[in-house]
C-alpha cells in the first residue's frame, strides 16, 4: 500500500498509535456508559422532580401561591416562559437532545422536549407534558467552570502523552539500527568506520556485536590484501627493472627486439599500477563539495597530446555535489581513454541534473562498434574482457575500477549501445550523499 509505513520507526509509532486509538475508544465508551451517562440521568431525574413539584395541586395554597412561586424561582433559579418569551431568552440558540427528551418523557408521564443552551451560561430547557405552551428553564451552575468536557480533555491529554512517549520509545529502539545501517553502507563502500557501541535491546546488542566482528574481519582481510599486493608489485618491479636495463644495453643491431621488450615492460608496469589502483582505490581521500562540470573540463583539457580525438562538451547547469575529486577524475579519464581507444572519429561528454530524482549525471559517448548486451552485465567484474568487438585491449580492470569508485559515491553506472553505432556510458551521482 502507498501510505503504509516502511521504516521500523514509523511502523512502531503507527502500531502504538493504533493500539492507543483502540484503547481510547474503549475508554470513551466505558466512561460514557458507566460514568457520564449515569450522571446525566441523575441530573435529568432531579430536573424532573423539580418540574413535578411545580405542578403540585395548589387548591389549598391559592392565597400564597404567587409568593411561593416567587420564592421558589429565587431559590432555585428555575423560571417559566411561554413560547414567545422563551425565544427572547435564547431558546433558539439551544440544541435538541433526543435521548434526554425520551428520558424526561418517561419520568413526567408524557411527551416532553429537552434542549441544552451553551453560552455565557448553561441552561436546560424543558417543555413539560402538563404545560405544552410553556418552557421551563433550569440553570446548570455546575457546568459554568469550563467549556470543554473533562472526558474529552482527559482523552486528548492522555492520547498526546502516549503518542509522544511512543515516539521516544520507538526512537530509542531504532537509533542503534540507524547507526548500524549507516556503518553497513560505509563498509559496503570499502570504508571502515569506528566500532559501534553495543547498547540497546538484547537482540540489537547481539546484531551490533556480530557486525563489529564482521567489520574487524573485513578490515584485517583488506590489510592482508594490501600487504600482499605491495609485496607482489615490489617483487615484480625489481626483475622488470633489470630486464629493461639489459634490453637498453643490447647491441645496436638488436634495436627492434630491445624496443619491443621495453614496450612490453611498460605495459606490464601499467598493469601492475592498475592492480594497485584496484586494490587500494581511494580509501585515504575524503569528500568535498565540487563542481562536476569543472572536473570534466579539467580532465578533458589535460588529455595526452598523442590522442587523436577531440571531445565535444555539452555540459548542463549542475549544482555542486559531494565527491572525491581525484577518484572522480580517474573515472572520467578511464572513460575518455576507452572512447579514444575504441571510437572511430567522434566522442562527446555531456552532463545534466535530474531535479525530480535529486541526482546529477554525465555521459561519455563514442561511435565505435559498441558492446553486445549479453556481455555488458559481466564487464564490471575484475579481469573481464567482454569487448571482443572493441579489440580486447588492456587488463580488464578499467571498468571494474570505475564501478568501485561509483559505488563508493552511492552512484550507478549504465552501458547502452547507441542506435547509430557506438557506446554510451552514463554515470549518476546522488545529491544527498552524506559527507565522508
Amino acid at each position: 500500500m502507498k501510505f503504509f509505513p516502511k521504516s521500523a520507526f514509523s511502523r512502531t509509532v503507527a502500531l502504538l498509535a493504533l493500539v492507543l486509538l483502540i484503547n481510547q475508544l474503549v475508554s470513551y465508551v466505558m466512561v460514557s456508559n458507566y460514568v457520564v451517562r449515569p450522571s446525566i440521568e441523575q441530573i435529568n431525574e432531579l430536573v424532573a422532580k423539580h418540574i413535578r413539584t411545580m405542578f403540585i395541586p395548589r387548591q389549598h395554597l391559592a392565597e400564597t401561591e404567587r409568593e411561593l412561586m416567587t420564592n421558589y424561582a429565587e431559590a432555585t433559579g428555575i423560571e417559566v416562559f411561554d413560547d414567545e418569551a422563551a425565544e427572547k431568552q435564547g431558546l433558539g440558540n439551544s440544541t435538541y437532545y433526543g435521548y434526554l427528551s425520551d428520558d424526561m418523557s418517561n419520568m413526567l408521564g408524557g411527551k416532553a422536549q429537552v434542549r441544552v443552551a451553551q453560552g455565557n451560561k448553561f441552561y436546560l430547557w424543558v417543555k413539560p407534558p402538563r404545560a405544552p405552551d410553556f418552557w421551563i428553564r433550569v440553570p446548570l451552575e455546575s457546568m459554568q467552570q469550563g467549556r470543554f468536557s473533562p472526558l474529552v480533555m482527559y482523552l486528548v491529554l492522555i492520547g498526546l502523552l502516549s503518542v509522544f512517549g511512543g515516539m521516544l520509545f520507538a526512537n530509542w529502539l531504532n537509533r542503534p539500527l540507524k547507526a548500524l545501517e549507516n556503518s553497513a553502507r560505509r563498509v559496503g563502500r570499502g570504508e571502515f568506520p569506528e566500532q559501534l557501541s553495543e547498547k540497546g535491546a538484547t537482540e540489537i546488542v547481539s546484531v551490533t556485536r556480530a557486525f563489529n566482528q564482521m567489520s574487524r574481519g573485513i578490515r584485517e582481510l583488506e590489510n592482508d590484501r594490501n600487504l600482499l599486493m605491495a609485496g607482489v608489485s615490489h617483487d615484480l618491479r625489481t626483475p622488470l627493472t633489470r630486464i629493461r636495463l639489459a634490453a637498453e644495453m643490447m647491441p645496436q643491431g638488436e634495436d627492434g627486439l630491445a624496443q619491443g621488450i621495453i614496450e612490453d615492460i611498460d605495459d606490464m608496469n601499467d598493469i601492475i599500477d592498475q592492480f594497485i589502483d584496484y586494490v587500494r582505490l581511494d580509501q585515504q581521500e575524503s569528500s568535498s563539495r565540487e563542481s562536476l562540470n569543472e572536473l570534466i573540463e579539467q580532465t578533458v583539457a589535460n588529455v595526452p597530446d598523442n590522442w587523436q580525438k577531440q571531445f565535444e562538451l555539452n555540459l548542463g547547469t549542475l549544482p555542486r555535489v559531494w565527491l572525491r575529486p581525484l577518484s572522480m577524475k580517474r573515472v572520467i579519464i578511464n572513460l575518455l581513454e576507452n572512447a579514444e581507444r575504441y571510437g572511430k572519429s567522434q566522442a562527446a561528454v555531456s552532463s545534466g541534473h535530474d531535479k525530480k530524482q535529486k541526482r546529477v549525471w554525465f555521459r561519455v559517448t563514442d561511435d565505435g562498434p559498441g558492446i553486445p548486451e549479453e556481455q555488458q552485465a559481466t564487464l564490471f567484474e575484475p579481469f573481464t574482457q567482454g569487448d571482443k568487438a572493441r579489440g580486447g585491449v588492456g587488463s580488464g580492470l578499467g571498468l571494474a575500477i570505475i564501478k568501485r569508485i561509483v559505488d563508493r559515491h552511492d552512484g550507478s553506472i549504465k552501458l547502452q549501445n547507441r542506435p547509430g553505432g557506438g557506446l554510451c556510458v552514463c554515470i549518476e551521482l546522488p545529491l544527498n550523499q552524506q559527507r565522508q
